[in-house]
């Protein structure tokens, strides 16, 4: 068996189906018993002879391609905990709505980081956070008066049920050209 080190699921299960390939088991078989293609096991066999002296580290996770985050783990969550818990107005803006360009000015003035705010926009998408705008609130809104009218006005306006229903269908004559 390979020894194992710290690794994601995902290399676990690259090392799981080599090692038992290694020790006999066809790749179809362990391909069904693993949930993958067949092909994933024969790349991962090819990986791991080709790279002979890399061994385990063959089969590790490769990085990701692209420029790294700007912003490290700590400050990603940190943002996400201001956007969720706190309102804009507790950084100086005027309204209870979260804009890029608002999320964007506050990273900079709190971390020193200029983010591009379309690409803000899709950093957040990823971490599941959409636009969301506040719904507005009239400030005349009096919920007691409303619940007083719903509970004694409405039940006098509403549409009563009729006592009698009348059956909903209606006798069609069959037209006798169509058996013909």
């Amino acid at each position: 068996m390979l020894l194992p080190r710290k690794a994601s699921t995902a290399e676990q299960l690259r090392r799981l189906a080599v090692s038992m390939v290694l020790d006999g088991e066809q790749p179809a078989d362990v391909a069904d018993l693993i949930g993958v293609s067949e092909r994933s096991i024969w790349r991962w066999l090819r990986r791991w002879r080709t790279r002979g002296r890399l061994g385990v580290a063959a089969l590790s996770r490769r990085p990701g391609s692209g420029r790294p985050s700007k912003l490290n783990g700590h400050q990603a969550r940190e943002v996400l905990r201001w956007i969720k818990d706190r309102s804009p107005c507790d950084f100086g803006f005027i309204t209870e709505r979260w804009t890029a360009p608002r999320v964007a000015s506050v990273i900079e003035h709190r971390f020193g980081i200029s983010m591009n705010p379309r690409y803000l926009n899709r950093w957040l998408r990823w971490r599941g956070i959409t636009p969301q705008v506040p719904p507005r609130v009239p400030r005349e809104r009096d919920e007691a008066a409303i619940a007083a009218w719903v509970q004694h006005a409405w039940p006098g306006i509403k549409k009563k049920q009729s006592i009698v229903t009348l059956p909903s269908y209606f006798a069609m004559k069959v037209d006798s050209s169509c058996f013909r």
